[in-house]
C-alpha cells in the first residue's frame, strides 16, 4: 500500500471523529509529496529525519512535523499496515533556529494600515478595504487568522460590539467584545461589502474580490507585500520575518504592558485575557507575553515599588 493512501485514510479517520485537521493534515501532506510514490512498507527512519530536520526549520516546526508523523505511523501499526514504526527516537537540536514572535510598535501598525493602498495591486485576490479591516480584527480582537476568515455576518453582533467566533483551535465557542471603534469600522465594512456575502452560500464576512471565501494563502501573501511596502523586516532570513500571526501576539503584549502603567491587578486580568483569546489556561498566554522592552521596563518599575514598601497588584 503506498504512504499517500495511507495517509490520505488516516486524515479521513481523524476528521470522521469531528476534527479540522488541518495543521497536523498539511504536514502529512508535504511528508507524501517529498516521499512520492514510495510504498509505505519502504519508509526508513532516515527519510522521516531528513523531512523533519530540514534546513531552516525552527525547533517549534521540527517537534510538530515529529508528533504528527509519531501520531501517523502508530495509527498504521494498529491497522496491521506496518508490523513497526519506522519513527527515529526526537532528539531536539541545540542551539538551532528558534522563532521569535514579532511584536509591532504602534507606529509600524500606523505604518502596515498606511501602507494598504499600495499593497494591494489590481492583481491581488484581496482589496484594500477587506485587508485593512482584517489586519484591525485581528490586531483588536486578538483573533487568530482563521477564526477570523471563518466569521460569518450572523456572528458579529454590531449592536452590542460581540464577536461570536465558533470552531475554534479547541473546538469551542466564545464571546468577545470588541471597541467601539472597532464596531464602526466593522458596521461599515459589512455595509459596503454586503452584496458579496451571499456568493457560495457562505455569508462569510470576509471574501477574495471574485465573492469566493477568502484564503489564506491569499491573505498571507498580501500581508506579506504589505509588510514589504511598510518597511518592517528583521535579521534572520525569509523564514524569521515578521508575521501575520503576530499582530495577535502584539494585542496581548500590548494590552499587559497598558494593564501595568495603570497599575492593574495582573493576577487577576491574566486569566481573564486568556478567555479573551481562547487559551485553555494561562500557559498558553504566556508564550505570547514576549518581553518587549517597553513590557519589560513596565514589569521592573512594579517590582522596584513593590520593594520600597509600594503599592504591589
Amino acid at each position: 500500500m503506498s504512504t499517500a493512501s495511507t495517509i490520505a485514510d488516516y486524515i479521513r479517520h481523524n476528521r470522521s471523529l469531528g476534527k479540522r485537521f488541518v495543521a497536523e493534515a498539511a504536514v502529512l501532506s508535504a511528508f507524501s509529496r517529498s516521499v512520492g510514490k514510495m510504498p509505505l512498507l519502504d519508509i526508513r527512519p532516515a527519510m522521516i529525519t531528513r523531512f523533519v530536520n530540514r534546513e531552516g526549520s525552527s525547533d517549534e516546526t521540527i517537534a510538530k512535523k515529529h508528533r504528527a508523523l509519531a501520531r501517523f505511523f502508530r495509527y498504521a501499526v494498529a491497522r496491521r499496515r506496518l508490523k513497526t514504526s519506522p519513527m527515529p527516537s526526537f532528539v531536539r537540536r541545540r542551539g538551532g533556529p528558534s522563532f521569535t514572535p514579532y511584536i509591532y510598535s504602534e507606529a509600524e501598525l500606523r505604518r502596515i494600515l498606511a501602507a494598504v493602498p499600495a499593497a494591494t495591486s489590481t492583481r491581488s485576490g484581496i482589496d484594500a478595504d477587506t485587508l485593512r479591516t482584517f489586519v484591525l480584527l485581528l490586531y483588536g480582537a486578538g483573533l487568530r487568522r482563521g477564526e477570523a476568515r471563518r466569521l460569518k455576518v450572523e456572528d458579529v453582533d454590531l449592536p452590542r460590539s460581540l464577536l461570536h467566533i465558533k470552531g475554534t483551535k479547541f473546538f469551542k465557542t466564545r464571546i468577545v467584545p470588541i471597541s467601539t471603534s472597532l464596531s464602526t469600522v466593522l458596521k461599515a465594512f459589512v455595509a459596503k461589502h454586503r452584496s458579496r456575502h451571499s456568493r457560495d452560500g457562505e455569508d462569510l464576512l470576509f471574501s477574495q474580490k471574485d465573492g469566493t471565501p477568502l484564503k489564506d494563502s491569499v491573505v498571507t501573501e498580501a500581508f506579506r507585500r504589505l509588510r514589504e511596502v511598510a518597511g518592517i523586516k528583521r535579521d534572520g532570513g525569509a523564514r524569521n520575518q515578521p508575521r501575520l500571526h503576530d499582530l495577535r501576539h502584539s494585542a496581548a503584549v500590548h494590552r499587559v504592558t497598558s494593564w501595568y502603567r495603570a497599575g492593574a491587578d495582573l493576577n487577576d486580568l491574566l486569566p481573564k485575557l486568556a478567555t479573551y483569546l481562547g487559551h485553555k489556561d494561562l500557559s498558553g498566554t504566556q508564550r505570547y507575553l514576549t518581553m518587549t522592552e517597553e513590557l519589560l521596563a513596565e514589569a521592573s518599575r512594579r517590582f522596584e515599588a513593590f520593594a520600597q514598601g509600594g503599592r504591589h497588584d
